[in-house]
């Protein structure tokens, strides 16, 4: 936790705010605050939102998972293959089955995202 405690320490000092005037603005108390940043006591998971939202971070910044504000920004590589159950139930969806042209449909569809997830 004294990870934590730096960041929201880093945080604060960034904005050259005192940790009393903090505390008002987020509802919590400068002996808090203090317990936070020493890593003598860990906030709740809303009052770290209220730190990301008053400081404009991501959670992933304020647990130190990352070094960039905005966090660490993931992509999603959903499975695609011929055997995946939940592909098929999707794909199936998409389509009207009384269509002559359903097969065809499909499988174009799931060439398709394997080109996606390829690229």
């Amino acid at each position: 936790m004294k990870q934590l405690g730096n960041r929201l320490r880093a945080l604060r000092e960034s904005i050259n705010i005192s940790q009393s005037k903090l505390a008002e603005i987020l509802g919590s108390t400068q002996s808090s605050i203090n317990r936070y940043e020493n890593g003598q006591a860990t906030p709740t998971v809303a009052l770290l939102r209220k730190y990301a939202d008053y400081f404009d971070v991501s959670m992933d910044y304020i647990f130190a998972r990352c070094d960039a504000p905005q966090g660490k920004l993931y992509q999603a590589v959903p499975p695609v293959s011929d055997d995946n159950p939940e592909l098929q139930k999707f794909v199936e969806m998409c389509f009207d089955p009384g269509s002559p042209m359903n097969e065809r449909l499909k499988n174009t569809l799931i060439r398709m995202l394997k080109g996606s997830v390829q690229a």
